[in-house]
């Protein structure tokens, strides 16, 4: 069996994406831009250099042989703990078109997480950063299926195989597996309420579609452009950002490692010359919040920018427009459907909304009965689109909750206006983005329980200076008030048990929480 092609049509209503039933995303992606002449032309830059197409399709083959030579089966999981370079999409293309299935995961979590993940997984296979590996290290003995384990960049190895060695061991021509467009080709894991992560497999398919229909069809994505996500791979709107849409294209992505703070992002930006920009909320008001840094400091062909991950403030969207002259294009997506599916367009940004559906998606507002609410109510968001995961991986009752049929459930609440563009009102559950990613309330009270002083503890959304979400925790301790000096010490505790960007920002001592006549905390009455 030979992999197909995609095809599409733009002009078409909503716009035609056809993909044949035999299709490895590899070969589409990667595999047919060789084809098509780009061999030589620049796809990826990190810190190492730069890596051409022809140079990625090499390793890619090179390492999806090398799995299946350790004996990895298809369909079998390969978890990607990788921070951002090159070896990132190597692992990625390389696993699927072997047909096996890529779980790139967060690389901001604890052990436990990995731990948790590993096993829910049953991963044959780690790809690991050097600089990860201690985090993973103290359990990679208590997992049964965890068979092989690849160390990437440079770093100590602790006598595991690097990916250097891997590479040069292997055969660079791999036919691609015989995988349908319907099979699953790669996972990411949402977060849940309860503060372990949700598997969301994607298909085959998935990709090409978020390409064509929100990098093509909203982005205008070409060939000659140059892309900087600070949101991360693991993302999905990072993998969408900084792999599949620029691939799909020919253009070059530049990836860092680091942080990216405000100071690294921009030295980016102008350095690659960048011509389209992916950050959150508040990495654009991190950077607005230093006067010194406007347009001269930017890359004189930066002509997109582009915000999701939480809802952009409408004072920071106008600020950055007014010293940057460029818009930035809000919108929303989420792990369970790739990519955003509503969003402003070029030229039309609608400021303090987050657009119109893309088209090939189609949203509703529904009130709690599942009817439709009228424009200007408050309704919750159910979206339909080609990009749909079918279901979480070993959670059915979280399945049925969220995928009704054809609709997806994003667990956002929208008002939609008279003239069709969509405005965030809030979250359906107590769910917190922090930065772009999800923070569960349940997660830090739990770490914040943990503690000999606290008694009672509820964490809420609280808007800082700039209207951006962070945690704020509302504390009854066991023995009286408490200060400063006891609210840093439980910070500091919590920072010691979670991911560092889920302590709480504020915290505040009461005497006690409100509550329900059944002892469940009101939040709503903390967060008014």
């Amino acid at each position: 069996m030979t992999s197909g092609h995609s095809t599409f049509d733009l002009s078409q209503e909503p716009p035609l994406v056809t993909v044949p039933r035999d299709y490895n995303l590899a070969v589409d992606f990667l595999d047919r831009r060789v084809d098509e002449g780009f061999g030589e032309k620049t796809a990826f830059i990190d810190g190492s250099g730069s890596h051409s197409y022809g140079a990625l399709q090499d390793s890619a083959n090179r390492f999806g042989n090398a799995l299946l030579d350790l004996g990895v089966q298809p369909e079998q999981r390969v978890m990607l703990l990788q921070l951002d370079s090159i070896d990132f999409p190597i692992a990625f293309f390389g696993a699927i078109k072997a047909g096996l299935v890529a779980v790139p995961v967060n690389t901001l979590l604890t052990t436990d997480d990995y731990h948790y993940m590993l096993r829910d997984s049953r991963s044959r296979a780690l790809v690991v950063s050097a600089e990860l590996l201690p985090v993973v290290a103290p359990i990679l003995d208590q997992l049964p299926d965890l068979r092989h384990i690849i160390v990437t960049g440079s770093g100590d190895t602790a006598g595991h195989a690097t990916m250097a060695a891997t590479l040069a061991g292997a055969s660079p021509a791999l036919a691609a597996a015989p995988t349908s467009a319907d099979d699953v080709a790669f996972w990411l894991y949402s977060s849940g309420s309860t503060g372990r992560p949700k598997g969301a497999p994607h298909l085959q398919s998935d990709m090409i579609h978020t390409a064509v229909l929100y990098g093509l069809g909203v982005l205008g994505i070409q060939s000659d452009d140059v892309v900087y996500s600070a949101a991360k791979l693991f993302f999905a709107y990072g993998l969408g950002n900084a792999l599949t849409f620029p691939m799909m294209v020919g253009a070059t992505s530049v990836l860092l490692a680091g942080r990216p703070t405000p100071e690294a992002v921009m030295a980016q930006i102008r350095d690659s010359k960048a011509s389209i920009f992916y950050g959150v909320p508040t990495l654009y008001a991190g950077i607005l919040a230093d006067d010194s840094i406007g347009r001269a400091a930017s890359s004189p062909r930066l002509r997109q920018c582009v915000s999701a991950g939480e809802a952009l403030p409408e004072d920071v969207a106008k600020r950055w427009a007014e010293r940057f002259g460029v818009d930035i294009l809000d919108g929303i997506g989420s792990t369970e459907m790739l990519h955003i599916f509503v969003s402003n367009r070029p030229g039309a940004v609608r400021f303090g909304s987050t657009g119109l559906p893309v088209p090939g998606y189609r949203c509703r507002l529904t009130d709690d009965t599942g009817g439709e609410v009228a424009p200007g109510e408050i309704g919750d968001l159910l979206v339909n689109g080609p990009t749909s995961s079918p279901y979480y991986w070993n959670n059915r009752e979280k399945s049925i909750a969220t995928f009704e049929g054809a609709w997806t459930r994003t667990g956002d609440k929208y008002i939609r206006g008279e003239d069709g563009y969509f405005i965030y009102a809030g979250r359906t559950d107590d769910m917190l983005k922090v930065g772009g990613i999800w923070v569960s309330p349940f997660e830090v009270e739990s770490a914040l329980m943990a503690h000999d002083s606290v008694l009672e503890a509820a964490v809420v959304g609280h808007g800082d200076s700039d209207g951006l979400i962070k945690p704020k925790a509302f504390i009854v301790l066991k023995a009286g008030g408490g200060d400063g000096d006891q609210a840093a010490a439980l910070q500091q505790f919590v920072k010691d048990r979670l991911a560092p960007y889920k302590y709480p920002r504020w915290v505040e001592f009461v005497d006690e929480l409100p509550k329900t006549a059944t002892g469940k905390i009101q939040r709503f009455k903390l967060r008014d």
